[in-house]
């Protein structure tokens, strides 16, 4: 990275980096994403969530039309008007097989653009759209984007450890803040959904910024030209950002947008 550098493209996770895990936008952080806009710069949600739950995001911060990443890459957006760019999708089976065989965990299969399939309920607040009760055979029974495995009782270290011991081949994993693991097909991440991106603005990756704080966002820190990684991201996504940003409770997000906008 040169004296000269400067973002051609913003890449933006949403929980822990644009809002807290209350859901909250700071003002200080819509200043800050506002003036990425008025210079005329793409800025481009990144996130797990699904497509319902980036929307609010992206609404409420006013973006002008734009190309976004969803479900940790598996699914790509345009918005507004809404349209679907990238759809990969797994088969599910054997994934949910082995997640039954190993653990009591609830499990949901994403819906895309209208909410999930779900083994039982989770935790009020955290599933976005509409939910549907249905049989592990049934969630098993077409093709999906996304696996999600949560247990409200566990800890995040046993998601570590029950991602190392499914040993599945043909997927990919996110390990989450709540006991939360996404599956997701093979070879997808953040950052490949993000290549699509780059693609349609004619942008290349190392002319990308990137802030994250999650397991999920190592690979897209990775992949740009400058990763950021905010200050409570664990010791893992430090490591593979370029450079450590404050904490989001002290505006980590807005110091590094401020620092080029």
């Amino acid at each position: 990275m040169t004296a000269r550098w400067r973002p051609k493209l913003v890449a933006l996770d949403i929980d822990g980096t644009l809002v807290d895990y209350d859901g909250v936008l700071p003002g200080s952080v819509r200043t800050a994403v506002r003036r990425v806009v008025d210079a005329g710069v793409p800025v481009v949600i990144s996130t797990g969530r699904s497509w319902t739950a980036t929307q609010v995001i992206i609404e409420s911060l006013e973006l002008p039309p734009a190309m976004h990443v969803c479900s940790n890459g598996a699914v790509v957006v345009d918005y507004p008007p809404f349209e679907i760019v990238r759809h990969v999708t797994f088969d599910p089976g054997p994934v949910i097989d082995r997640v039954v065989a190993e653990t009591n965990a609830i499990i949901a299969v994403e819906e895309v653009g209208r909410g999930y399939r779900v083994s039982a309920a989770f935790p009020d607040g955290e599933l976005y759209g509409r939910t549907v009760h249905e049989s592990i055979e049934s969630l098993k029974s077409r093709p999906v984007s996304r696996v999600i495995v949560r247990d409200p009782e566990g800890g995040d270290d046993d998601f570590l450890d029950l991602a190392e011991r499914l040993g599945l081949h043909g997927v990919s994993y996110f390990v989450g803040w709540k006991c939360w693991l996404d599956i997701a097909p093979e070879g997808v991440d953040k950052a490949a959904g993000l290549s699509v991106a780059c693609e349609r603005y004619g942008v290349a990756p190392e002319d990308v910024l990137a802030l994250g704080d999650g397991y999920n966002d190592i690979e897209m820190l990775r992949w740009a030209g400058r990763g950021v990684a905010l200050g409570d991201a664990p010791r893992e996504v430090a490591e593979a950002a370029d450079h450590v940003t404050g904490s989001f409770a002290d505006g980590g997000t807005a110091e590094e947008l401020s620092r080029w906008f």
